[in-house]
């Protein structure tokens, strides 16, 4: 199975990274709402749909309010890219439609790592259908030869309230650490991490009532010698052709190295922003343009601008090009032109005008960031 990914991001250099990286699937591109649903209509077979929620003339969530209006894209998954400082637009996004969720500033290992979790989720269900409609053999293969853990639930008790293991794949035994019959007899709950019950049995509450059609989320389990294993999980219902529903397909991805790396990463950024934060003058990063568009500035940019940080982030309320004194504007760019084409360190004194409206000399150093 082909499948299909629809990129839909109003930056241009997102959804070329997004599609480079993407390179092993067919993937079609969208810079707004409307292109987006264009594209739908012109393009039959788009199975998986990288959503942006922000973007002009058409936002995330009027797209996911058309997807779920017209039954033509009932079976569109949706992975929508959220910000972590807004919380509501995940669970806004998960009831108008989504199935997951991936925060900015994107990392694209968990992106790819999710987009190829609903790949494998997209060709097993469709494998299943298959084989209770067709009674083919190709479910079985997918299944037992699948490279991410796949284990399927059957409901049972009053209401269909509980769900109980009844098949698993070669590749999910090998991540549990245990066999098939260990957990089947286990069950899933009492393999999970404690910490991580609570979240699980919501998500799966929320499932069964049909408030999410998907869900996912990453969780610990434990194996035999106590160790944890991290992994990426997406749970779906299953559904009989007479719309019965049968149970739910679980499929799991060993992310335990990836979590390591985050560790590690969010240690060295602590470290790098303790460190920062407590160095004299202003320290920064940011985008190559006019404005020097900031990514990120240290706690000293008060006390050297009067300027506190969050002014400048994304040019909320003043670009760091303002800061500058209009008669060093000019000559500042060509230079940083000048060192960047030499890939040589940068130094250079010129006067920036505070909040306050006085003048101060400052001298930079830095170098660039190259591909």
């Amino acid at each position: 199975m082909q499948i299909k990914i629809l990129v839909v991001d109003d930056s241009a250099s997102d959804r070329l990274i997004i599609r480079n990286m993407l390179s092993d699937y067919c993937v079609l591109t969208a810079c707004d709402g409307v292109e987006a649903m264009r594209m739908l209509e012109e393009h039959d077979g788009i199975n998986l749909i990288v959503l942006d929620l922000k973007m002009p003339n058409m936002d995330g969530f009027q797209v996911l309010e058309a997807l779920d209006g017209d039954k033509r894209f009932s079976k569109v998954r949706t992975i929508i890219l959220t910000n972590y400082d807004e919380p509501e637009n995940e669970i806004r996004g998960l009831k108008s439609g989504a199935v997951d969720f991936v925060r900015k500033p994107i990392q694209m290992h968990t992106l790819r790592v999710r987009i190829d979790v609903h790949a494998a989720l997209l060709r097993a269900q469709q494998a299943l259908e298959q084989q209770l409609a067709q009674q083919t053999l190709s479910f079985d293969m997918i299944f037992d030869q699948a490279p991410i853990g796949i284990a399927i639930s059957h409901c049972c008790g009053p209401d269909n309230s509980e769900d109980i293991i009844v098949r698993v794949n070669h590749a999910y035994e090998q991540i549990i650490g245990r066999t098939k019959e260990e957990i089947v007899d286990l069950g899933w709950m009492r393999i999970t991490h404690p910490d991580d019950v609570e979240e699980d049995m919501e998500n799966l509450r929320r499932l069964r009532s049909g408030e999410v059609k998907v869900y996912s989320m990453d969780k610990r389990y434990i194996r035999p010698d106590g160790s944890v294993v991290w992994v990426h999980t997406v749970v779906a219902p299953l559904v009989s052709p007479d719309n019965q529903q049968y149970g739910h397909i679980c499929l799991v991805q060993d992310i335990t190295g990836r979590k390591s790396m985050e560790e590690a990463l969010n240690e060295s950024e602590r470290s790098k922003f303790v460190l920062l934060s407590n160095l004299p003058g202003l320290a920064y990063r940011c985008n190559y343009d006019r404005d020097w568009t900031m990514q990120y500035v240290s706690q000293g940019c008060l006390d050297l601008t009067g300027y506190p940080p969050e002014s400048l982030l994304n040019n909320r309320d003043i670009s760091f090009n303002e800061v500058i004194s209009p008669e060093y504007r000019e000559t500042l760019w060509d230079e940083w032109n000048r060192i960047l084409t030499k890939k040589q360190p940068f130094k250079f004194e010129y006067e920036i005008i505070t909040a306050a409206g006085e003048k101060k000399w400052v001298l930079e150093m830095g170098q660039g960031i190259y591909n």
